[in-house]
């Protein structure tokens, strides 16, 4: 089962937004969308409707899992698609699949509960956002700077290494 989240470009109130199934959690899908994606290619992403799995570029039309493919085609897949975002319409055909509306912010939490995602993003004036369902640290609030949110994510994560480090030792 995968790390639901819904990732949205808002203009003034509106939002616009996709399902993404997999990898949603900070770490994964936070740190592609600060790393790769500029308010252009968010923009971009979110025409194409709902994302099965993220990765940095947006790329091209391809098969939708390497297990379509024949053995010889499979060696090649990732090293041809590994980067791309892989979308349910673009990619496997499916209809229905377009973005969707909202035209505040509490609309599109509706839209973030029916799919059930665990955490959102936004791109808004230039700049990500993200927040979760769970309110856990470091995203307390409904709309929280990605950027501050990995950071905070990161500490958190190093202090549970080493606390079991040291309870190891």
């Amino acid at each position: 089962m995968g790390t639901r989240s819904r990732i949205g470009v808002m203009h003034g109130d509106v939002v616009k937004s996709v399902y993404c199934h997999w990898d949603g959690y900070l770490a994964c899908n936070g740190r592609i969308l600060l790393e790769h994606y500029d308010s252009t290619k968010a923009n971009e992403l979110i025409s194409l409707g709902n994302i099965s799995a993220l990765r940095p570029n947006i790329g091209e039309k391809h098969a939708f899992s390497q297990f379509e493919l024949d053995a010889k085609q499979r060696d090649t897949y990732n090293t041809m698609y590994g980067e791309m975002t892989t979308f349910y319409g673009r990619d496997r055909g499916e209809t229905d699949q377009a973005w969707q509306v909202a035209h505040t912010f509490v609309e599109f939490m509706d839209q973030v509960e029916s799919c059930d995602a665990e955490y959102y993003y936004i791109m808004k004036d230039g700049e990500w956002f993200a927040g979760a369902t769970s309110k856990p640290d470091g995203l307390s609030e409904p709309l929280n700077s990605l950027a501050g949110a990995l950071v905070w994510n990161e500490l958190i994560e190093r202090d549970i290494v080493l606390g079991w480090d040291k309870v190891i030792l």
